[in-house]
């Protein structure tokens, strides 16, 4: 009876042993599983959270690049084939890509968009030229538009509309006699 009992004890401790060191090995495992599950998901969040703050900063940048802007025209003048037109920066951001800016002329019931110059265009097109030296329009320039067209106007009113490249815009009407 004793042997029995001394049997029955070692392999209660042994089978101890064995669901002890089973549960440590699960542990263990599910540690690790929940480590690499973590890097996973943060490997897949991080790179999209990065490019949304990104998209946020530049929708940021182009609004306030808006507010920052702005034109007015200051003075049309009809001379023949061609009108002259003046137009301010009153913003306090510098314009570029001047080039890339639309004109709308014409008149009341006729208004078209004129393309700027570029080689040798046909008429009708624009051109510009800015006071001074600079190759960018500066805050509080002045901005000279030559619309040239293939006759001079003839006598009514006339809409004018200038439009830079982010949609800021002042538009005009005036008459030629």
């Amino acid at each position: 009876m004793v042997k029995t009992t001394r049997l029955k004890r070692r392999c209660f401790r042994s089978s101890l042993r064995r669901t002890t060191i089973d549960k440590i090995i699960v542990t263990v495992l599910l540690i690790i599983g929940g480590a690499v599950a973590s890097f996973a998901v943060f490997n897949g969040v991080y790179p999209a959270v990065e490019r949304s703050s990104q998209a946020v900063s530049s929708a940021a940048d182009a609004v306030n690049n808006r507010m920052a802007s702005q034109i007015q025209i200051i003075q049309v003048a009809e001379t023949g084939a061609e009108v002259d037109v003046w137009v301010k920066n009153v913003g306090t951001a510098r314009i570029d890509g001047i080039e890339n800016s639309d004109v709308f002329f014409g008149p009341d019931a006729n208004i078209a968009r004129i393309s700027c110059a570029s080689g040798n265009s046909t008429l009708p097109y624009w051109s510009y030229q800015l006071a001074g030296t600079d190759s960018l329009w500066a805050q509080a320039g002045t901005n000279k538009v030559m619309i040239h067209l293939s006759g001079a106007p003839a006598p009514g009113t006339y809409q004018l509309k200038i439009v830079i490249p982010n949609g800021i815009f002042d538009e005009t009407s005036f008459s030629v006699e």
